[in-house]
Order: structure tokens, then sequence, then C-alpha cells
């Protein structure tokens, strides 16, 4: 056929005509174009919401800080001229409970630090203790070796007393220091042992 345009489509359809493939294509392209044009309006609808949500979260946000900034600036004192006398009062009292539970801490804090310094105060008085029960036993210990030291220095005193060379006197107490002086040796006459004869 001249002049008419041939489109190959699949499924043996050929030969098709223009004029009804352009009337079908229509059909179908529309339902198409209607359905991107809703997914694009409800794509852009759903990006319009969610920054609606996010604007409204950031306006509720901005308030409650500017809230705590106000109450913080009236509990320091500050800006209350714009409080009437129930205001002041109610802040009088939200100042007595935060100082009351402030003072409850405080006290908590302080009473956990005497019991800890009380704790440790009974471990170094049991040290101390143990200590001094050691010294103690030490010098008990030492005592006795003093008493075993003197009673053997009375014995060999004893001992000493029936043998006195070159005619030396020992003395009761041997704790008392001897003063010994150098001077001549005696001369003795040598005699030779007589020999034997033989």
């Amino acid at each position: 056929m001249k002049g008419s345009a041939m489109m190959i489509i699949p499924g043996g359809l050929e030969s098709l005509e223009p004029s009804w493939l352009a009337s079908s294509a229509s059909s179908i392209y529309i339902p198409y174009l209607g359905f991107q044009i809703s997914r694009h309006l409800a794509e852009t609808l759903n990006g319009v919401i969610k920054l609606l949500f996010w604007q409204r979260e950031v306006a509720i946000l901005r308030q409650q800080l500017e809230n705590l900034q106000e109450n913080h600036r009236h509990l320091m004192g500050e800006q209350l001229y714009a409080l009437g006398v129930k205001d002041l009062q109610n802040l009088e009292n939200q100042l007595e409970l935060s100082r009351q539970g402030v003072r409850m801490k405080k006290e908590q804090i302080l009473t956990d630090e005497i019991q800890e310094l009380t704790r440790k105060g009974n471990l170094i008085h049991q040290e101390n203790m143990e200590l001094y029960k050691k010294v103690n036993l030490i010098r008990q210990e030492n005592m006795e070796l003093y008493n075993k030291v003197h009673s053997t220095r009375h014995v060999n005193a004893g001992s000493l007393s029936s043998f006195t060379p070159y005619g030396t006197k020992t003395r009761e107490h041997l704790d008392i220091p001897i003063h010994l002086q150098l001077c001549q040796p005696e001369r003795q006459t040598y005699e030779p042992p007589p020999r034997e004869t033989e």
C-alpha cells in the first residue's frame, strides 16, 4: 500500500492501519498518562505532607525551647515584670521544692561520704590493732632473748669464778666495764728440765 506506513508489531499484526493504531495508542496512552500524573501528584502530595509535618514539629520544638528559656530566666529571678501574684507564688513554690531536692541530694552525698570515711577509719583501726599486736609480740621475743643472754652471762660468770687464771677476780656484775692496764711481765727464772742420762 503506497503512501501508508507499515509498522512491525509483535504478535503477527504487521499490517495495521496507522489510524487504527493511533486511536488504539491514544486509548492506552491516556490512562497511562493519567496514572503517571496521579503518581507524580501522589509523590508531590506526600512530600508536601512530610514538609508540613516537619514544619509543625519544628514550630512545636521552637515553642518548647522558648518556654524553657523563659522558665529558666524566671527561676534565675530575671524578667519577672510580666508575672502576676499567682505566677510569682507558683514560682516561689517551685523554687522551694527545688531547694529541698538539692538539700536532700547534698545530705545524701554527705551521708555516703561519712559512711565511706567511717568504713576506712575502721579498716585503719583494725590494721593499727594488728600492728600493735605484732609490735608487742616482737617486744616479748626481744625480752625473752634479753633474759636468755643475761642468764647465760650469769652462768658463764659462775663458771669463771671457779677458774681464775693469774689470780684475777671475777666481778659480780659483768655489765660493769673492766679497765685493763699494760704492765711489764714479771721475770721468772727458767730452769731447763734435767736430762736423763743414757
